[in-house]
């Protein structure tokens, strides 16, 4: 099998980002990734220092390169499973072409997949002009007449109908199937955000542009911009496998380096931190591949000893 000091698993801001490290740190490193960003459907990033602006598969085009440059290894695969090996704590990785690949450590950075409320319309607009992040894309929609929809994940979509009016004065919420409680409706009424009840039943798209949202009854109210709080469901299958705590959140436990329950793996970005932005993950994935790296002197120092041990008691 290829044996390597650190396998991550994602190419994305988190993983690249700790795979350079660890590639400029001498270690053998290899990076195994789908292709499949999450923000593949955004057309630029915002918000990361010097690219902004930049689409997301250049950022990550350019941080594969920065990889490679320093000796690290990248191929395009799909992670099925990872097992502990009997002869020692490193790991074999199996992926779904039946490549198998022995790490002394692995970090995992597979981000999280966001599920939206089943609206018609909704997905064929996502990463356009339907959004969720006023922090990636809110300076761009600014002064547009902009509708927030309720969804599965309350507190986020609560949250979000009060912070977006920083950016526009024409916000309306859509409760949808959110029952608002008074203190909730005072608050975004006193924001001078406008409350709309009513099912909705569809984002209307005209030339590939939001243009209104229809409700159930047959209103279509004009909107330009829809922000929506989605479900964050972490790709976290790899890690639960393997036994990882998980914490009260429902999230893997990490310390602050990144590492979890089981030694010698580490797991970076939206994986474990939902809020994280791509500047976020990016800093993530560095710290936690310091961090890994000096799992991995540790086990350095050790063997040395012993050999130097071994070699005295030889003699």
């Amino acid at each position: 099998m290829n044996k390597y000091d650190a396998v991550v698993v994602g190419g994305s801001a988190a993983g690249l980002s700790g795979a350079t490290v660890l590639a400029r740190a001498l270690r053998k490193v290899l990076v195994i990734d789908t292709h499949e960003p999450r923000n593949a459907p955004a057309s630029h990033l915002h918000g990361f220092l010097s690219r902004d602006g930049m689409t997301p598969e250049a950022l990550l085009a350019a941080g594969r390169d920065e990889v490679l440059s320093y000796g690290g290894e990248i191929v395009q695969n799909r992670v099925a499973n990872m097992v502990r090996s009997s002869d020692d704590d490193s790991f074999v990785v199996h992926c779904e072409d039946g490549t198998v690949i022995e790490t002394r450590t692995v970090l995992v950075a597979t981000g999280l997949r966001d599920e939206l409320p089943d609206i018609a319309g909704l997905r064929e607009q996502w990463g356009i002009d339907v959004l969720h992040c006023p922090y990636c894309h809110g300076y761009e929609v600014k002064n547009t007449a902009i509708a927030v929809l309720g969804g599965d994940n309350r507190p986020f979509t609560m949250h979000q109908a009060l912070l977006i009016r920083q950016w526009s004065g024409d916000v309306t919420f859509f409760p949808n199937q959110i029952v608002l409680d008074d203190a909730e409706r005072e608050r975004l009424t006193a924001r001078g955000i406008r409350i709309i009840e009513g099912d909705v039943a569809r984002v209307v798209a005209t030339d590939g542009q939001v243009s209104g949202i229809e409700l159930a009854d047959g209103r279509v109210e004009k909107r330009e911009t829809v922000f929506v709080g989605p479900r964050f469901i972490p790709n976290d299958e790899l890690l639960t496998e393997l036994g990882c705590t998980v914490g009260e959140n429902g999230w893997v436990a990490v310390d602050p380096a990144g590492e979890t329950s089981i030694p010698g793996l580490w797991a970076a970005g939206n994986i474990v931190d939902s809020p994280a932005q791509l500047i976020t993950a990016a800093g993530a994935g560095s710290k936690a591949a310091i961090g890994l790296n000096h799992y991995l002197l540790a086990q350095d120092v050790e063997r040395a000893v012993a050999a130097t041990n071994d070699l005295v008691g030889n003699r």
